[in-house]
């Protein structure tokens, strides 16, 4: 006796194809019993004249796909994933075969390759889960989020960073990115600057409470108590001039869209900066804007309304961004500029005038940029500070 199998779509064929030639059930009632149509049913009912049961069965059972991957490629990409793209998530390693090795295979190839090899999944996946999110904005522009991640970025080959990033709300957009060794004021201006310079001002931002940004100390001083509230931080102050609003999250999960794009950066942005060799904080930066274009071109979206609201900056950007300096030199000694340090130290300059007390203003954003240092900035009236 033969023995063959079927699937559990294919077995109720026999019995229904067999009772309509033996003229108990019309073609009409099998073809709807199977979900086909009666040219269908028809046609089964011919195959199964021909060579019985398993005719029934479909013709591609056994044959190899015509889109299969040829065995060469197949051995390619094993190699491939096994070494260079080792640690790339499987979406991420088929971005790389297709783009970088012009190999064209599908996610799931991928997946099922690097299981064969033994590589563990590099993120567990889970099912969806529901949750309750706020709505995005309606513009692009509206609202961004930013935040800072410390994290192992270059594995061991390099020093500690923490990387600052910022993302529009609307769009998914990452609109800057800048690594800092540490969360400083300096990496938050070089990102507000990268942003403003960009794409421009938006209508608020979307942080958390970090000192930097906002005020979490409870020293008031006579003048504070006597206004009613505390003086904002420097980039408060910025931020005010500006008129852009700040929105502090009271958890993690309140600005999820930036928690999100760290879960994918020290994924997607870790494996590019072991694959081109980067072991500097410098080398990382200058890798920064071809990632993002890259990045953004994948998982960008458009906004609901397609018309933005970003503004354009003002000219003296880098005064405001400065940071006011209380101090004050004696009248015989010169005043120069130290960009490493963020200070003013002795040599040759014209500004400002030796003696002069609280009438400097520092680039809050140079000892962070790979931009030439600007030339030294003049007190400006609407920004200075007097010494108590």
């Amino acid at each position: 006796m033969e023995t063959f199998t079927m699937s559990r779509k294919e077995l109720p064929r026999a019995g229904l194809v067999a009772a309509a030639l033996a003229g108990r059930i019309s073609n009409r009632a099998g073809a709807a019993a199977l979900r086909m149509s009666p040219r269908q049913f028809q046609r089964l009912k011919e195959r199964f004249r021909e060579g019985g049961a398993p005719a029934l069965r479909h013709r591609g059972r056994g044959q190899l796909s015509h889109r299969r991957l040829p065995a060469s490629k197949t051995v390619q990409a094993q190699a491939l994933l096994s070494g260079l793209y080792k640690g790339f998530n499987d979406t991420h390693a088929t971005e790389k075969l297709l783009e970088v090795e012009q190999i064209a295979i599908s996610r799931e190839s991928v997946r099922r390759l690097r299981r064969a090899l033994g590589l563990p999944a590099v993120h567990r996946r889970r099912p969806p889960q529901h949750r309750s999110r706020r709505p995005r904005e309606q513009a692009a522009g509206q609202l961004v989020q930013l935040d800072g991640s410390p994290f192992d970025w270059l594995q061991g080959r390099g020093p500690a960073m923490t990387l600052l990033g910022a993302i529009d709300d609307a769009t998914s957009q990452v609109v800057a990115l800048h690594f800092r060794p540490t969360e400083d004021l300096h990496g938050y201006a070089t990102l507000l600057h990268q942003m403003f310079t960009t794409v421009g001002l938006p209508v608020a931002l979307y942080g958390d409470g970090v000192n930097i940004l906002v005020r979490t100390d409870h020293h008031w001083t006579l003048a504070e108590q006597l206004a009613g509230a505390q003086a904002p931080t420097h980039l408060g102050r910025v931020l005010q001039e500006l008129g852009i609003g700040y929105v502090q999250a009271r958890s993690p999960q309140g600005k999820g869209r930036v928690e999100r794009l760290w879960e994918t950066l020290q994924d997607r942005l870790v494996s590019e900066l072991r694959l081109h060799g980067i072991t500097t904080r410098a080398d990382a930066n200058a890798f920064l804007p071809t990632f993002l274009a890259d990045f953004n071109r994948r998982f960008a979206r458009g906004a609901a309304d397609p018309h933005p609201v970003w503004r354009h900056p003002p000219r003296d950007l880098a005064v405001v961004l400065s940071c006011p300096i209380s101090a004050g030199w004696p009248a015989t000694t010169p005043c120069g500029w130290d960009r490493a340090s963020s200070r003013f130290l002795a040599g040759p300059t014209a500004a400002p005038t030796p003696g002069d007390a609280s009438k400097s203003a520092s680039w809050s954003t140079a000892a962070s940029s790979s931009a030439p240092m600007p030339p030294s900035l003049p007190w400006s009236p609407r920004r200075g500070r007097t010494s108590p």
